[in-house]
Parts: C-alpha cells; structure tokens; sequence
C-alpha cells in the first residue's frame, strides 16, 4: 500500500506548506507581491485592477501600520493543496487556455501558450489562495486574518468564472474543518455585489456552514440552483444607498448571529458596491464601506468569533485606497490588533 492510499484510507491531512506557524510578533495579514497580476498589458482587458492588491499594501505602509517584515507573506498553494477540493479534472482543464480565458473573462489568453499562463495568471491565483487557507489559520489562533487578496466566490469545486480559478473560501474552511481541533461550524458573510455562487455550490448540502449573501438581484451570476444554499439571503435593488445598505447589513448579521453561532466567520468583504461600480450596480460610499467593514468586525468582537477577510471584487481604481483605509479604520477602533487576542 502507498503513502499516499494509507493516508487516505486513515482520513489523514495531505502534506501541505500552508499550515505553519509564524512568531505573534506579526501581524496577521496575508499578502505576496505575487498576487498582482501584469502581463503584455492584458491585465488592462478587465475591469478589475489586477494590481490593487499591492495597492492596498503600499498604501498601509505609507501611513506606518505595517512593514514588508512585518506581515505574513503568502505561499502558492499547491496541487495536493487543491485537490482538497478541486477534481483533477477540473485542475486539467485549467492546463487549456480557452478555458482560462472564459474564467478570467479576457478573451485574447485563448491564444497564448498555456505554460503563460500557469505563470503569469494562475500563479498568481493559486498564491492568493494559499493566503486564504493561510489566513483562516491565522484567524483561528489570533482572533482575526485578513487576507489582502482571495475571496474568488463564482469557483466551485469543478467551474470557475467570474474571474475566479480556485474555490478559496471552500478550500480555507475545509482545511479548518480537517486540521483544527475544536472547528466544525463556519458562517460565511459575503456582503460583494456579487452572489457568492461558488461556495454556495460547494456548501450545498453541507449543514455545517451557514451562508449569509447580500447581493445586487439582477447582476451576475443569477445562480438560482446555488440560492438554496444561503440561509439568510438579501438581495438588493439597483443603486442601493449607505442608509438602506448598512441597516440592512447590520440588521441580518445580528439575526444571523442570533440563529447560529460559528467557530469562525470567513467575510467576503467585496468593493463593487462602491457608487460607480458599472458591475455591482449599487451605490455605496467610501465611507459606507468603511462603516461596514467596521460593523462586520465588532459582531465578531461582539460574539467574540475569530473571523478572516478577504477582499473579492470591486471594479474602480479607487478601491485598493478604501480597503486601506478600512483596514486602518479596523485599527484605529483596536478592532484589529498587532498582539495574540
């Protein structure tokens, strides 16, 4: 019998690089200069900024809060570390660059050789998602994580789509599930502009993770089947307002709460509802998304609830500054803090 059947067999954890300790004396937030994403100018075919996330860091450096050795820097996951969830097959069609081009929605990687691709674009991807599993470890032991990238809710198990190759939010929670002692429930918050379709697809049928997803209703990617898995749902009407918004946010995440309480919250804290955004369809300000972002984390301080962030969609350039600036807003309210919680 192989290493590799036996561990099966005995339902043992694959080897995997992602769950290391790191010294408290770091912050627990996951980034690589590996995440940003530029090649030939293609990057620029997409709304997204694919450079944001490098953004967000330099703009957390400028104002002092962090240093590059100061923070947790991410590692690529690797195959064995995505077959926790992905199939081979799926994992295969990733190696077709018509595939990948469908995912990421930038038509001409269809015509480049697939060996570019891995580097320049799914590299990067797979690196943010080994921040993500990072990070949910990271949350777990410290009381919170953020993860300056991931958050590719449209990926399932076996489809990718919306510019998300690899299911991170999934793969964070099973790994928790399998790994940490005491970690058998999670509660999603995915408050992008987007319905998480991804997750919601894998958690289908899995009572152990409660979904909470607000949404524009008329957007991308109008997933009904993947709907029946959310269990507090609230969609929203084009250009939806700071007022309207955080009631509505503050007031069903207390619900929630109320209903259920996780061993851990992974938020999908998504910048496409920014006024402006031409995908997300809403109308929120800067300082609306701040206020959220605050809200979300004093529920956690409230239930006293580890939670990881991650940062998902938003279409302007302006967004790496708000995320920044909510980062430093979570700081400066000691919601968020250098030291073991």
């Amino acid at each position: 019998m192989s290493v590799e059947q036996s561990r099966k067999e005995n339902k043992l954890p694959h080897r995997t690089n992602l769950y290391v300790d790191f010294p408290s004396t770091l912050w627990p937030i996951v980034y690589s200069p590996d995440y940003n994403i530029t090649f030939l100018g293609l990057e620029k075919l997409h709304p997204f900024d694919s450079g944001k996330w490098g953004k967000i860091v330099n703009f957390l450096k400028e104002e002092m809060m962090i240093k590059d050795e100061t923070i947790i820097k991410a590692l690529e996951a690797q195959e064995d570390d995505l077959l926790v969830v992905h199939s081979k097959r799926y994992l295969n069609k990733l190696k077709w660059s018509f595939i990948v081009a469908t995912i990421t929605e930038i038509l001409p990687v269809a015509f480049l050789p697939n060996f570019i691709i891995q580097r320049k674009v799914l590299r990067p991807f797979r690196t943010q998602t080994g921040g993500t599993i990072m990070a949910g470890k990271l949350a777990i032991e410290r009381g919170w994580a953020i993860n300056v990238g991931g958050g590719f809710h449209h990926c399932s198990s076996d489809q990718g789509g919306g510019f998300c190759a690899y299911a991170d939010i999934t793969l964070a929670i099973k790994f928790l599930f399998e790994r940490v002692e005491g970690v058998s429930k999670a509660m999603i918050i995915d408050l992008d502009a987007h319905q998480g379709n991804g997750h919601e697809r894998d958690f289908m049928d899995d009572n152990r993770v409660y979904i909470m997803d607000v949404f524009n209703r008329y957007i991308y990617p109008g997933d009904g089947f993947a709907k029946r898995a959310i269990k507090w749902k609230i969609e929203l009407e084009w250009d939806t307002e700071d007022s309207e918004y955080l009631q509505k946010v503050k007031t069903h995440v207390a619900k929630a709460l109320n209903e259920v309480t996780p061993d851990i919250i992974v938020y999908n804290a998504g910048t496409d509802i920014l006024d402006g955004d031409q995908l997300g369809g809403l109308a929120v300000s800067p300082q609306g998304i701040i206020k959220r972002d605050e809200a979300i984390f004093e529920a956690a301080r409230k239930y006293k609830i580890p939670i990881l962030m991650v940062t998902s969609g938003g279409y302007q350039r302006s967004t790496a500054r708000i995320i920044a600036d909510s980062i430093l807003n979570l700081h400066r309210l000691q919601l968020i803090d250098q030291r073991l919680i």
